[in-house]
């Protein structure tokens, strides 16, 4: 991944040059890029089956200013003809979202949709930044079956995880996440009000299961959002992502207590 005779700038224009979303990065990240002295890159995860495969990989650059930028690269072969594609995001977050969204073939042995399927290798162990995952290991495809995993999520809550907060642009990161919420009964103003002042952030993956409603495939994943505030106290969002939608696309949902998104994930289960 590195080459010594590869200036920052070269491996910079390399990278953007080849992202099918490098026009989605923000112009202050681009800029600060500009500033490049030094970078290095790392290969985060890797899923090879026989349908699949996908890599992560981080990229960080030292800039002029003594900081660091951190790029995350999704390099996968859902292109046409298995072509290679690779996407660049800012956020570890946002890159582990987007290979969770990469569509497998019903012939994948790791197909998720599948029962006797293994755990995604992607979310089978804890990134070194800190952030929490843990993941139904079974599969059921019985609609029964997940309405009961659903149900009894919601009185057998998992052991939390060590808090592990980032100082990460933490005010901005939780206007993100209300601004994205699609449901009528988001947080409003009273949450959002006190996130301004959050300094230092963790993002803990609690559940994600796949499996059929009303015989159509759907995804569920539950992320906390967990903020730590100027004055030392610490809150929540709890962000429900799904596919249980009429079209099948993916929704945003964010709620002010886990037992109200594991609530709605129960409803959406039922109803589509």
């Amino acid at each position: 991944m590195n080459d010594p005779y590869e200036t920052s700038e070269t491996h910079l224009e390399r990278l953007l040059g080849r992202a099918l979303n490098s026009f989605d990065l923000p112009d202050t990240v681009i800029e600060r890029l500009d500033s490049a002295l030094a970078h290095a890159s790392s290969l985060r995860s890797s899923h090879h089956s026989a349908g699949l495969h996908r890599e992560t990989y981080r990229h960080t650059y030292l800039l002029a200013d003594s900081t660091a930028l951190t790029l995350w690269e999704l390099v996968h072969n859902t292109g046409r003809d298995g072509a290679e594609q690779h996407e660049l995001y800012t956020d570890e977050y946002e890159v582990r979202l987007a290979a969770s969204r990469l569509r497998r073939p019903s012939s994948d042995p790791l197909n998720p949709l599948d029962p006797t399927a293994p755990a995604d290798p992607l979310f089978g162990s804890r990134f070194e930044s800190g952030l929490g995952v843990s993941l139904d290991p079974s599969f059921e495809s019985d609609l029964a079956a997940d309405l009961d995993l659903l149900s009894g999520l919601l009185t057998a809550p998992q052991t939390p995880l060590p808090r592990v907060y980032l100082p990460d642009n933490s005010a901005d990161h939780a206007r993100r996440v209300l601004r994205r919420a699609e449901n009528v009964d988001r947080p409003g103003e009273e949450v959002a009000g006190p996130l301004r002042a959050a300094f230092a952030h963790q993002i803990t993956q609690v559940f994600g299961r796949y499996g059929h409603v009303e015989g159509k495939d759907a995804g569920f994943t539950l992320y906390e959002h967990a903020f730590l505030l100027f004055d030392g106290t610490e809150t929540s969002l709890w962000e429900v992502e799904h596919t249980a939608t009429p079209d099948g696309r993916h929704m945003c949902e964010v709620y002010a207590a886990q037992s109200t998104a594991r609530e709605a994930m129960e409803l959406r289960a039922r109803v589509r």
